[in-house]
């Protein structure tokens, strides 16, 4: 039954009865009749009376107060998203009306800010990753992924691909989800239960019907790749393509994708100037090696840069926006619309913030940190590393040895000591029933560490 508001014009009934009658519809329901009625609510949903703006809020405030969240409850959960340090300056910048504002600049003539903004961006992921072309971004590391693949096929005119199964279970997923009614087949190569790397002997046997493989460096595990190259060579040979996920925030101590032969690199932006806000925004990472049948079958938007010959002033463009509006129509490459431009400029802020140096500090000091925690953990009793002889960034995983394991009360019972983590593996991995993964970063204290490995000694008895 309709509700009669005197600030919304459409809640009156008269309205409403005279809109029913011009549609010859015979009530509100017969709008949505093309969804299926198992999918619609049988009943209404419950919630409370109507309240008065005051009660509203404070009842709002209530259910909040229910949330703990980082640094207010210890988060060591990894898994996608991770605790780091965004420095003032990015919060600054990013919610200036200039940039916070802005929607899409279609305008170049009075959109130059947030263009030269982007194009900085750009740059700055170009010279991380060691790619030749960076696209404005999308809209996380998962969707990122899932338009590689389908850029793949594209440009390969093949119809199968290949996905090392130790890459984010989610990310995976949504892959599979892209590719669903492309007639795609998508396979996943098993890793090496000893060390949790992608299982070279299951790739010496692909074929010339391949058009790539997406692997992760480092991987859902946090383990490091050992034969990056070895694989590009191999799917090179085989007229395949190499995509990499990456962690950006490993970049200062790992080689970057483009020098061991990506043809496409995507990642997540988060770990560089974004909160974990929840799950989101966050920013997906595009970037490709210099390729002209590459960079038209890009998704997403190309900003670029051109000096004027008479006032030698430069200025800055979309010069390529292959999605589905304007001319590009069915032949687009991607639905991509409002992306995360915003977080594009808090990820820029912050890499111009860092510098190489500064990079370089950030994976050296998460790496410290990890490895602390690593080392103090198994070195309890009933507690082991399930990879070995590995070398692991930020993320890591390790089992519980116990006859009476359950590694979803563990979790539980984790977070009685204030700790979000860690994640257990069998939702996930059948393989891995024992197995529970955590994640560290720069912004874990010793004393935050030190108070993990006692929790968990206590959960894990």
């Amino acid at each position: 039954m309709s509700i009669k508001h005197h600030f919304l014009p459409n809640s009156n009934y008269d309205l409403e009865n005279k809109m029913l009658k011009d549609l010859s519809l015979n009530s509100i329901s017969d709008l949505f009749s093309d969804i299926p009625n198992h999918l619609l609510l049988q009943q209404p949903l419950k919630l409370p009376d109507k309240m008065e703006e005051l009660n509203l809020l404070q009842h709002c405030e209530n259910l909040l107060s229910k949330n703990f969240v980082y640094p207010k409850k210890l988060c060591f959960l990894g898994g996608g998203a991770w605790p780091h340090y965004v420095p003032a300056a990015v919060d600054e910048i990013t919610s200036r009306s200039e940039f916070y504002t802005s929607y899409t600049p279609y305008q170049p003539e009075i959109s130059q800010g947030m263009l030269q903004a982007l194009f900085e961006y750009q740059s700055l992921i170009c010279d991380l990753t060691s790619m030749d072309v960076a696209n404005s971004s999308m809209y996380d590391w998962t969707t990122a992924a899932g338009e590689a693949i389908r850029m793949v096929l594209r440009v390969t005119n093949k119809n199968k691909v290949l996905v090392s199964k130790n890459v984010g279970p989610e990310r995976l997923n949504v892959i599979r989800t892209y590719c669903k009614n492309m007639s795609i087949k998508i396979e996943t190569v098993d890793f090496n239960l000893e060390t949790g790397q992608i299982d070279m002997n299951k790739l010496q046997s692909i074929g010339n019907d391949i058009a790539g493989l997406y692997v992760e460096n480092p991987n859902f595990f946090g383990i490091i790749e050992d034969n990056v190259l070895e694989i590009s060579n191999l799917i090179h040979e085989k007229g395949g393509m190499f995509v990499v996920g990456t962690d950006p925030s490993s970049l200062g101590l790992l080689k970057p994708p483009g020098q061991y032969g990506a043809d496409i690199v995507v990642g997540e932006g988060q770990p560089i100037g974004l909160h974990m806000n929840g799950g989101g925004p966050y920013m997906g990472i595009f970037a490709i090696k210099k390729d002209p049948k590459l960079v038209r079958q890009m998704p997403g938007r190309i900003i670029g840069y051109t000096d004027s010959l008479q006032s030698n002033q430069p200025g800055y463009v979309m010069v390529m926006q292959t999605r589905e509006q304007y001319i590009r129509r069915e032949r687009a490459t991607s639905n991509i619309c409002t992306n995360e431009a915003l977080m594009a400029i808090g990820v820029a802020v912050y890499l111009s913030l860092l510098g190489p140096e500064g990079i370089k500090q950030l994976s050296e000091l998460i790496l410290a940190n990890s490895n602390y925690a690593i080392k103090q953990l198994s070195d309890l009793p009933n507690i082991s590393l399930p990879f070995s002889n590995n070398y692991l960034f930020k993320d890591f995983a390790i089992n519980i040895n116990t006859k009476s394991c359950d590694t979803e009360k563990i979790f539980n019972n984790l977070d009685n000591f204030g700790i979000l983590g860690g994640l257990p593996l069998k939702r996930y991995f059948n393989e891995l029933n024992n197995t529970i993964l955590f994640s560290v970063t720069e912004l874990h204290s010793k004393n935050d560490i030190d108070k993990l490995v006692e929790s968990v000694k206590e959960v894990s008895i």
